[in-house]
């Protein structure tokens, strides 16, 4: 289920600006921007927050609630936080599902004095914080995608723009209403924006449902297509969005949305992002939410990497990697072509042991340059961003020249690793900036540019000046207290105050000689103390001067310098994100290559057929649970024929509870996941006809929010199968029916797989324990009985987790009630009970003979009415008034 909706409140929930102090004024201001936002107002080392804000922070957030002053004659709740701790408060707001605006100081405390004695600091947010928008790293996951995804349909057409904020990466893809969910839940962003007109739509609703984002209600408006381009172009800085590619109205809606949000969201700083990647709906493998939770893919169905097909094989070794490698296994494609590029990359790579094992040394060493690269051109970067590009530059020109410079289209890489290397030369601007990062900045730089202390010595001679100053000042301070007291003969020592600064000091008695007047005496009478006597020189005051100006001066070339760097950075912003791109690619497939040494995976042969033949294949995840534990695993083959050419099209699977249905289902099912994703597959051999649709009801799980029995949420999910499942699809079903009455259950089993197999003839495997439906193996003509072993021995069930031809006689419940630690007193009278109703004639007549079972053509449908066409024509979003109600009267001149 999604996160909770985010509605915004209404303008009155800010309080008036009236009767307040310029101060608590400014903070009115700056919440009547951001109303949904919790506002944290700069104020020295504190962010403070007032009135609601308060009060909601101090709950989520377990902070002092207190007051401070009043307002319209009550008191104003005030909380706070330190600003060095912000990240970690702020992480724990997003989580639970708020908006954070951050209102920043601009100016210093001495800059609004300049202004009059009363001028308040001036202060503005610089940016709203929101779950789709992180870019800070300790509030990011590194090794998995943050994104912000938007929605809109248009003219029947549905379409999805994400954006990756912390990476600059923009995906488009349209596709069709019964797809929407499918698409969403295959980027898993962490926030949603929807024009709040679709929360009308069921079926748009469903498919946030799904999601697993915050959603969030944007006005219609900023979906309208003429606004949304203009807003994109203006992102983008194009005059036409036509070099990108032939947008639909969707997709532009979409990104309209997308851009509209970043607007408002960063405060008017631009993102730099890069094209807009499109794709339609027939490029990737479609995964409903459903089936994505059910075959635990990137997320175990708690909600948890751990566990998940995607942690099993996740071997990247950089962060920018292991998310490239989940958008693989999270989007798998759906061209054969694009797949098998991918597999030769990661066959390549498995047949060159010390390259590869270079090249991960290589990627090891390597940042993320990606997200560096995003935080300094939204200004949240520091040195340390610099310091992860400038390694990561450093390490693309080393992989580089780890692969031999002829490329023999032979023997050597193939074309996805040939683009990837050729990202990786460097530009000769990219280059002069990695020799200025390679001088100027220190090997350890700080965090915070403010902090000073990051360009190397001597990269500045100006800096070196500043900082030999402001650091040697001791040692400058007493050369000069020794040439003062040897020119004057007077016992000098030079001390400081706030008032007079540096100055000489010395007895009244030994000053005596120097208060004589005298015309070329250097030393300057500045005060007279009871016991001491002050002067100063012309030499002292200018260093005084220069000492006191020093680590100012020092911090402000260091921060020009910085800014520098930065701004190279923001105009060289898409070529970095291509050498990370590159960086992480290579690690993905390398990975990918890695894992399948280790577990000895093969190649899978994909074609356009609609075969499915696997040779000892294996469960990744269980595999490596069983295999840690120290146990065999048991190896099984599984052919399907969506021709019904070679086999069956559809395999009834039966067996006791616990040999291994739900695994064998899941396993073959995750096959196809990792082979379209691109990667080797565990087992002995794999053939595969590409994938357009897979399809998983494991597991039973009701949907109580919804008010959905688990019954109903296994009709709900079987209906999406049977309205959406084509002759391309892959189906896995487990129990279909047993949610009801034992005869219910078994006729629409029974149905539900005639349909699958006449109907929507997709290749299927289907589990059950209603061993009636072995007949179907006679009666219809692409079905074939697996079923999974098991062996009585001495009074207890013995699994074998083998599956073979043939169908089960029995389902063993009683046997495993016993090994679940059921009372043997109970086991015992249930033993009894079904040898009783085993021995007894329970039905007259054969299924054979119920035309129940008999697959009847589906009804034809009503014929339409003329005010059905008419109303089907009607577009309401694009009328205007005079349009629609011009249109009202055509239908009701309209006869029956």
């Amino acid at each position: 289920m999604n996160a909770p909706l985010i509605h915004l409140p209404k303008a009155d929930a800010v309080p008036s600006i009236e009767g307040t102090t310029p101060v608590m004024a400014q903070f009115l201001a700056a919440k009547a921007s951001q109303p949904d936002a919790i506002v944290f107002f700069r104020m020295g080392d504190f962010y403070e927050l007032f009135f609601k804000d308060a009060e909601i922070a101090s709950a989520a957030l377990g902070i002092t609630l207190t007051k401070r002053g009043k307002h319209q004659g009550q008191d104003i709740p005030m909380a706070g936080v330190p600003v060095h701790a912000l990240d970690g408060y702020l992480a724990r707001l997003i989580r639970q599902g708020f908006k954070a605006a951050i209102c920043e100081q601009l100016e210093a405390p001495s800059e609004a004095r300049k202004r009059g004695s009363k001028a308040v600091v001036h202060r503005d947010i610089v940016r709203v914080v929101t779950p789709g928008t992180l870019t800070e790293d300790s509030l990011l996951d590194a090794r998995g995608a943050n994104r912000l995804a938007a929605v809109s349909v248009r003219k029947g057409r549905a379409a999805v723009a994400v954006v990756e904020l912390s990476a600059g990466s923009v995906d488009a893809v349209a596709c069709s209403l019964e797809d929407l969910g499918a698409t969403l839940a295959s980027f898993r962003p962490s926030e949603v924006l929807v024009p709040d007109r679709l929360f009308s739509d069921e079926a748009t609703k469903a498919a946030l449902d799904g999601c697993g984002g915050v959603v969030q209600a944007l006005p219609q408006a900023l979906a309208e297509p003429v606004g949304a381009r203009v807003r994109v172009e203006r992102l983008y800085g194009v005059a036409s969005l036509d070099g990108f590619g032939a947008f639909e109205e969707a997709e532009v809606s979409a990104l309209g949305l997308v851009a509209a949000y970043l607007e408002t969201t960063q405060a008017g700083k631009i993102p730099a992002l890069s094209p807009p990647r499109r794709a339609n709906d027939s490029g990737f493998l479609a995964i409903d939410p459903a089936t994505r939770l059910s075959l635990e893919i990137d997320r175990t169905q708690r909600g948890e990497r751990e566990g998940s097909l995607l942690a099993c094989i996740d071997r990247t070794v950089t962060s920018g990697g292991a998310r490239a490698l989940a958008e693989r296994i999270a989007r798998p494609l759906r061209d054969t072509t694009a797949i098998n590029h991918g597999l030769d990359a990661v066959e390549w790579l498995l047949e060159r042991r010390g390259l590869r094992r270079d090249l991960r040394d290589g990627l090891r060493a390597s940042s993320d340059v990606a997200r560096a690269t995003s935080r300094l051109v939204l200004g949240r970067g520091g040195p340390r961003d610099l310091a992860a590009i400038r390694n990561g530059l450093s390490i693309a020109e080393g992989i580089a020249g780890l692969f031999p410079p002829a490329r023999d289209p032979l023997t050597g890489p193939p074309a996805r690793i040939v683009a990837a290397l050729d990202r990786l030369a460097l530009s000769p601007e990219l280059g002069r900036l990695l020799v200025d990062l390679a001088e100027g900045l220190v090997a350890e730089p700080p965090h915070l540019a403010r902090d000073g202390g990051f360009v190397s010595a001597g990269y500045r001679p100006e800096l070196e000046e500043a900082r030999r100053l402001r650091d040697d000042s001791r040692r400058v301070v007493a050369d000069l207290e020794a040439r003062a007291v040897a020119e004057a003969g007077v016992p000098f020592k030079i001390r400081h105050n706030a008032v007079l600064g540096y100055f000489l000091e010395t007895s009244a008695r030994a000053a005596e000689p120097l208060l004589r007047p005298s015309g070329d005496s250097p030393f300057i009478h500045r005060q007279t103390l009871a016991n001491q006597v002050r002067f100063t020189t012309v030499e002292l005051s200018e260093l005084d001067a220069k000492i006191s100006q020093a680590g100012h001066r020092a911090l402000a070339i260091e921060g020009e310098t910085f800014e520098t760097w930065r701004r190279t950075v923001q105009s060289l912003a898409q070529p970095l994100q291509a050498v990370a791109e590159a960086l992480a690619e290579l690690d993905a497939h390398s990975a990918l290559a890695e894992w399948a040494e280790e577990v000895g995976a093969v190649r899978p042969a994909v074609d356009d057929t609609a075969c499915f033949e696997v040779t000892a294949g294996r469960h990744p995840v269980v595999e490596a649970a069983v295999k840690s534990a120290g146990d065999p695993y048991t190896p099984n083959d599984c052919r399907l024929d969506g021709s019904g050419a070679g086999c069956a099209r559809l395999s009834i699977v039966t067996g006791p509870n616990m040999a291994g249905k739900s695994t064998f289902l899941r396993q073959n099912a995750l096959l196809v996941v990792l082979a379209q994703a691109g990667a080797f597959v565990p087992a002995r051999a794999m053939r595969l006809g590409v994938v357009d649709r897979l399809f998983s009801r494991v597991g039973a799980g009701d949907d109580l929010a919804r008010g959905r029995s688990t019954f109903m949420a296994e009709m709900v999910e079987t209906a999406a199968i049977l309205t959406q499942a084509t002759d391309r699809s892959f189906v896995v079903l487990d129990e279909i029916g047993r949610g009801t009455a034992t005869y219910d259950g078994l006729a629409i089993a029974w149905a539900v797989a005639e349909a699958l197999h006449d109907h929507n003839r997709a290749r299927t495997l289907f589990a059950t324990h209603y061993h009636e439906l072995a007949g179907l193996e006679t009666r219809l003509a692409h079905v074939c009985n697996l079923s999974m072993k098991a062996r009585e021995w001495n009074g207890d069930l013995v699994f074998l987790h083998e599956a073979a031809p043939g169908a089960a006689d029995r389902s063993y419940g009683v046997q495993v009630a016993k090994l679940a630690g059921v009372p043997a007193a109970v086991v015992a009278r249930a033993r009894a009970v079904l040898d009783r109703l085993e021995g007894e004639k329970r039905a007259s007549v054969s299924l054979d003979d119920l035309p129940l079972f008999a697959m009847a053509e589906p009804p034809a449908p009503p014929p339409s009415s003329a005010v059905q066409d008419a109303l089907a024509a009607i577009e309401p979003d694009e009328l205007s008034p005079r349009e629609a109600l011009e249109a009202l009267y055509r239908l009701k001149a309209i006869k029956p």
